[in-house]
């Protein structure tokens, strides 16, 4: 299919856009952006420079992808963001270019559900299958791992992880990293236990929800020093790529641990 483009959309003449991909009333498409088939900017988006967006994403009116970072020391170097396959868009979404403090992109993967009003800041890395409910924000070089959810009006300090397949809970200022498979929740997010809902609802067996609970309970219920425990999981347990993970996750810390 050809493309469609409004009448009233403002499209830079160095910017790609694909066949097959809509673009709807009063949206700007800046120099150097790139759109891949299949995607459709509803009404009202920015699209900025140097932002490439995947194959079939559907964004939503007022979202604005791709301007400067809010980073008192970007002085207008070339950065940029990149955005994978399948994602969905919400309204008045943020997606800021990255700073000149990390790589050169603010980068988000496939199949994600970002929802209305969120903030995504400079230097961040959003696997896939992330949720993000209304009004979650990440400051500047947040990563956020494979299928995290991310409740409404949820505050993640700069520099922090999410790790794969956790839960925050809503309204939790997050200061701290949050380990895989966990939940947390909280002013100053705490952790509450294994995330067993959501790992049973993406497929994980019994033995290895299991197993993992154990793994929990070394690390967060016990009266052990995280190299301790982490020293503790090596020497009793069957090394599964899942228990790896959680290890190695908690190996490269920076900002501590939520416990």
């Amino acid at each position: 299919m050809a493309k469609e483009i409004h009448s009233t959309a403002i499209i830079d003449p160095k910017a790609h856009i694909d066949e097959d991909v809509y673009v709807g009333p009063y949206c700007i498409v800046g120099a150097g952006a790139r759109i891949k088939k299949g995607t459709r900017l509803i009404s009202n988006v920015i699209i900025d420079s140097d932002t490439e967006i995947g194959e079939n994403c559907q964004i939503y009116p007022f979202a604005s992808i791709g301007l400067p970072p809010q980073d008192l020391k970007y002085k207008g170097e070339k950065t940029g963001v990149k955005i994978g396959n399948n994602n969905i868009i919400r309204e008045y979404l943020t997606i800021h270019r990255a700073s000149v403090g990390g790589d050169g992109i603010t980068e988000i993967g496939n199949n994600n559900f970002l929802m209305a009003y969120v903030h995504i800041a400079h230097d961040c890395k959003i696997g896939s299958n992330v949720i993000m409910a209304n009004l979650a924000t990440l400051a500047g070089h947040v990563v956020v791992e494979d299928h995290a959810y991310i409740g409404g009006l949820v505050v993640v300090h700069q520099f922090t992880r999410i790790g794969g397949y956790c839960m925050v809970g809503g309204f939790s200022g997050v200061g701290q990293d949050i380990p895989p498979y966990t939940m947390a929740s909280g002013p100053r997010a705490k952790l509450f236990g294994l995330n067993s809902v959501g790992l049973k609802r993406q497929g994980f067996s019994d033995s290895t929800i299991n197993e993992l609970k154990k793994a929990y309970k070394i690390l967060f219920r016990e009266k052990h020093t995280l190299k301790e425990a982490i020293k503790k999981l090596q020497k009793d347990f069957t090394q599964s790529k899942e228990i790896k993970y959680l290890i190695e996750f908690i190996e490269k810390n920076k900002r501590g641990i939520c416990r």
